[in-house]
């Protein structure tokens, strides 16, 4: 027998543990001898914690979906024409479909414990989507604020629907 089975046979990984290193989470597995000595640590990122740098790769996965769309007329006149039924249903779907990718990215086997975490990236990811949506639409001068708001909203909400899934994608990139 080789020595590279005879150490398959004689080891054993011990369950993964979560720890704080250098400020953040981490989940730690360790590959144990048969007297139980650690081999070999394997340290993974555990992002489930909502830090500075996730928001800026919110901002900036945003802005790869919201200025093409924000660029075209179809927005705009669909902002102008469409009910605020369907603006709503928008919204839902939009948040629906950021709550399963943010749960399946982030949170698929550590959900218990960090609840808050997840609202709070879900929350942010829609509000900071939003708010890059509504300053990109302003610039360009198809965001009536003062003047219409409700048209201000649906277009906002138009262009956020695209750019939140390509923020939330950008984040997920470590």
């Amino acid at each position: 027998m080789s020595d590279m089975s005879r150490q398959d046979d004689t080891s054993s990984a011990s369950q993964p543990a979560v720890e704080r290193i250098q400020g953040e989470l981490h989940t730690v597995r360790s590959l144990l001898d048969q007297s139980g000595n650690v081999v070999y640590r394997v340290v993974t990122p555990l992002m489930v914690e909502l830090r500075w740098r996730d928001v800026a790769q919110l901002i900036v996965g945003a802005c790869v979906l919201a200025i093409p769309v924000a660029f075209t007329e179809e927005v705009w006149v669909l902002g102008e024409e469409l009910r605020i039924v369907n603006i709503v249903g928008i919204v839902l779907t939009s948040i629906m479909f950021l709550s399963l990718f943010a749960y399946f990215i982030f949170y698929q086997n550590h959900l218990r414990g960090h609840e808050f975490d997840y609202l709070k990236r879900v929350a942010a990811a829609y509000f900071i989507t939003f708010s890059v949506s509504a300053l990109l639409l302003m610039l360009f001068d198809k965001c009536p604020w003062g003047t219409e708001p409700l048209i201000a909203v649906k277009r906002t909400v138009l262009v956020t629907f695209p750019a939140c899934f390509s923020a939330t994608l950008v984040d997920s990139l470590k």
